[in-house]
Formats: C-alpha cells, structure tokens, sequence
C-alpha cells in the first residue's frame, strides 16, 4: 500500500483539494483494501464530505452520497415497488445500486435517518458484508470495491438522535475537528482566491466564534461559511457586511444572541 503524506494531493483537477489532518487519508485506504466500514465523526463543516469525495475521486472510485434527515427510512435506501406502465417493478434505492455496483457509499449526519436505517446497516458491516432485500426475498453480497461510510457531528446529538454504542462498535472510526488556524487560511484563501492577509481576521474571528459553542451557539462557524465570506469579500463587499451575512446569520435567530456576535465581529474585524 502506499503510504500517504500529510499534504494536500491535488494531482488531477478533478480530485477535490483536501488538506489531510493526520493519518486519515491512509486509514481510508486501509479500510478499502481491508473491507472495513468507516464513521466519521466531528462538527458541521469540519471537512468530512470534502474527505471522503476526494479520496473516492482519488482513488477511481463512484460515490453514492446520500444526506439523512428525519424522513429517511431504510425503504429509501434499499429500495421500494413502483408503478411502471401499468405493471409494478422494483427500484433499488442508492444503497442497494452501490452494493450492486461497488465503490463508495457515503450516508451523512446517520443519526438524522429514521432508527430502522441502522438495522439495515447492520449486516454490511459485519463479516457477512451482505444486503437483505426483504420485499425481494434477494440477497446482496458486497464486492471488494464496495465500502459504506456514514458521518454525524456528536457535540450535535440529544437523548433521541445519538448513535447506539451496537452501531458504533461496528465501524472503524475517523474523528475530525476544524484545521489549524494557518491551515484554514491557506484552504479559505485558496477557495475563495482572497488574499490570506484578509482572511486572517476571518479565521481569527471563527475561532471565538467556536469558543461560544454550547453558550449562546448551538454550532461554530465552519469552514464552509468561512469560505462563503471570503469569497462575498473579494466580489467587492465590506468585510463587516459579509460577516454579518455568511458568519452570523445563519448562526442564529435570536436578536439577542446576534448582537452579542456583532460585538465580537467588531472587536475582531475592522
């Protein structure tokens, strides 16, 4: 296997640039060639999406992404009968296509689909690495190039949407956190093309941001709204008007709380 280096592998223009944060990038692999199941884990925006497509696009492999919601039943992902032309035929669901074809199955924020999504899970991430289509009577086996992987944001989870220990300990487990300060400079002035001495402040501003998190803030400014407001900024808006726009509203609805985040923005931003 080849061993991975800790920086960025931008070779083709069609492979998602992507900073690694440690051994991640060889735990991927490893986890393919193994036939392993992958969770990753970390905040909003932390760079897991953008993780698993460039190592999917690194590697040759098709994605199937699917994002979970409180709707989502295994039915979804599985497959269902439908009317056709008069006559009732079955449509697998993204799930039982990537198992029938290979390469990557990526379920985001798990812990939002519906409780009987992880009973199907269950038999593809064990040894038997299978997929029962119970309305069929059909039975999948997973190819070598087949590998599931599901991500949710822990700091995000109450009593009703948290992950069962049964399911975690069925995956190999990935944990994710924002990059360094001079890291997410570099990837928000690359993204967006504004300079790093202006984005700086933007970084510097995101991380007290963070710090409120659990206080007055459900969530911290992610690195994609980071990017959002840099690239606002170097269209040709103010930085305190873009801040306000990509940074604090979509943090909250509470006047209250925005005008206590204004006040750290004008500390920090001039």
């Amino acid at each position: 296997m080849t061993v991975l280096t800790s920086t960025p592998f931008q070779a083709r223009p069609d492979i998602p640039p992507y900073v690694p944060q440690g051994n991640e990038c060889q735990l991927f692999e490893t986890a393919l060639v193994r036939q392993l199941p992958l969770l990753l884990k970390g905040p909003t925006g932390c760079g897991k999406t953008r993780f698993v497509s460039h190592m999917a696009a690194r590697l040759g492999l098709s994605l199937t992404t699917v994002s979970c919601h409180d709707d989502l039943a295994a039915a979804d992902l599985t497959g269902r009968y439908l009317l056709k032309g008069g006559d009732t035929v079955w449509v697998d669901g993204p799930l039982s296509r990537a198992v029938r074809s290979g390469g990557v199955c990526y379920l985001d924020e798990i812990v939002e689909a519906r409780k009987d999504v992880a009973v199907v899970l269950h038999p593809l991430t064990d040894d038997r690495r299978i997929l029962p289509l119970e309305r069929t009577g059909e039975i999948l086996d997973a190819p070598p190039g087949f590998m599931l992987v599901v991500s949710y944001n822990p700091g995000y989870q109450n009593i009703l949407k948290a992950l069962k220990p049964s399911t975690k300990q069925r995956f190999v487990a990935i944990e994710f956190d924002f990059l360094p300060k001079e890291q997410e400079i570099a990837v928000v002035s690359t993204e967006s093309g504004l300079e790093a001495a202006k984005v700086a402040p933007l970084v510097e501003l995101a991380h007290r941001l963070r710090a409120m998190k659990g206080h007055d803030l459900e969530e911290g400014v992610s690195t994609r709204l980071l990017v959002y407001c840099a690239c606002l900024i170097d269209s040709g808006m103010p930085a305190r008007e873009a801040v306000l726009a990509a940074l604090i509203e979509p943090l909250t609805d509470e006047p209250d709380v925005r005008a206590a985040l204004r006040e750290v923005a004008q500390a920090v931003i001039a």
